[in-house]
């Protein structure tokens, strides 16, 4: 607000005590504000390696939140950044002369005072392909996207090029489509003010905020998207998921049962994501173990069995 104060709606909202703040910034589950002193203040979600840890940051000229990272333009700038860095999206140690950052989803962008643009991140989509950019003005990121203004008013962008789906245009986007947008609930297409979900899991759960999602989700971006086997396997979800996930929804009854299917999943997923690795070597050793006496007790059971004939 124009007396320095933050307003805000939806999740992760608690910014009623700021002051002082000149700018902005939101990220998934957090979020960030610049105060007129270049001092930096978040509230929100701090469990993917500390994206809210932003307290020593001083001389800031302005704030980009990602998914789970936070960044900053330092004064001389030089840039810093804090969170998840999964994709390397915290690189940014080494960046000089930027005027501006954009945060996607799991990449980082900066826009050099010559009009240039680095980035450093997830770039499955090619969302950091900006390295031949020139005369960019201004930088924006999204999931899996990167998009810049240049000087003679004209975009640019890296990423999916097929599916440039802006928020006025979601309503008319068929069920069949939804595997490139984010897991989250979008408004009934048939304008009755109801909530449609393309992902199962986030129907089941009813919040893309769930507990259980939220872990699942660390899973997805930690193991799964991190080899091509994985990443097959979320692509073959990402495909089969948005009919099942309309049918849960029009169909309460079903979450119950679907979240107790998806039990095991989630008792999986956060075994591996909370867990260091002695403690999952001492797992898999346990349950190699307890497998083995099973088996060696199952046999002696069966050869101490009398035969009937």
């Amino acid at each position: 607000r124009s007396d320095g104060t933050a307003v805000s709606t939806g999740y992760e909202c608690d910014v009623g005590n700021w002051t002082d703040i000149v700018q902005v910034a939101a990220g998934r589950s957090h979020a960030v504000g610049l105060k007129a002193d270049g001092t930096v203040v978040a509230v929100g979600y701090n469990d993917y390696e500390g994206q809210c840890n932003v307290a020593s940051w001083t001389n800031i000229t302005q704030v980009a939140a990602g998914s789970y990272h936070t960044v900053g333009v330092k004064k001389d700038g030089s840039v810093v950044a804090v969170g998840s860095d999964l994709y390397g999206q915290c690189g940014v140690s080494n960046w000089t002369d930027i005027i501006q950052v954009a945060a996607g989803g799991y990449h980082t962008v900066g826009l050099k005072a010559d009009g240039t643009v680095v980035a450093v991140g997830d770039s499955l989509y090619g969302q950091c392909d900006v390295g031949d950019w020139r005369g960019i003005t201004q930088i924006a990121g999204g999931g899996i996207r990167t998009v810049g203004l240049k000087t003679d008013g004209t975009l640019v962008a890296a990423g999916p090029e097929a599916e440039l789906v802006t928020w006025n245009l979601v309503l008319a986007v068929p069920p069949s489509q939804c595997v490139e947008l984010p897991p989250f609930p979008r408004p009934d297409p048939g304008g009755g003010g109801g909530v449609r979900f393309c992902f199962i899991a986030t129907a089941a759960y009813g919040s893309p905020m769930a507990g259980e999602i939220g872990i699942l989700r660390r899973f997805r971006d930690k193991y799964l998207l991190t080899n091509p086997m994985g990443q097959a396997l979320v692509d073959s979800y990402y495909r089969i998921s948005p009919p099942i996930a309309e049918f849960i929804a029009e169909h309460p009854n079903l979450k119950p049962m679907v979240r107790a299917g998806l039990v095991p999943a989630v008792a999986m997923s956060a075994i591996v994501v909370n867990t260091s690795l002695a403690e999952k070597v001492a797992l898999v050793g346990s349950f190699v173990l307890f497998s083995l006496v099973l088996a060696l007790w199952a046999k002696r059971r069966r050869g101490g069995s009398p035969h009937h004939i």
